[in-house]
């Protein structure tokens, strides 16, 4: 996410309630950006039993080259979603749950924004003279 775009979402925060911190839309935006990819969401769901894999594993029975998933890989570790490490000749990689977790969070803050938003657009149409029709009469 562009820095204006994650200032923009966070200015849309409701006088009162804590804006959501633009600290945490930064940190988080990787992780939308890096999961925005079939083959990225198919390694991370093949990482997400627990089990550390390496490159070949993760590639067998895919159509997608070792080098492409190394590639990928590299996106997520940048985002923080997945360790590489070494292990004898290869590399093994494994998920980090916790960044999921702070992006999941970010995610919950802008639910309940919203929620808050509509409630209230709700509670001043419903208060509206006129039942909400802004005065129209709907038959004529």
């Amino acid at each position: 996410m562009e820095g204006s775009a994650v200032t923009s979402l966070a200015s849309m925060s409701p006088p009162g309630n804590t804006p959501i911190k633009i600290a945490a839309l930064r940190n988080s935006a990787p992780v939308f950006a890096a999961l925005g990819d079939e083959t990225r969401l198919r390694l991370v769901a093949a990482l997400c039993d627990g089990q550390p894999k390496s490159i070949a594993q993760l590639a067998a029975g895919t159509p997608i080259s070792r080098q492409a998933v190394t590639k990928h890989l590299q996106v997520l570790s940048k985002a923080g979603l997945v360790r590489g490490m070494k292990s004898g000749r290869e590399r093994l990689w494994e998920f980090e749950a916790a960044r999921l977790e702070k992006a999941r969070h970010s995610l919950r803050l802008i639910a309940e924004q919203w929620d808050q938003a509509l409630n209230r657009l709700k509670h001043m149409v419903e208060n509206e003279p006129g039942g909400g029709r802004g005065g129209h009469n709907p038959d004529g």
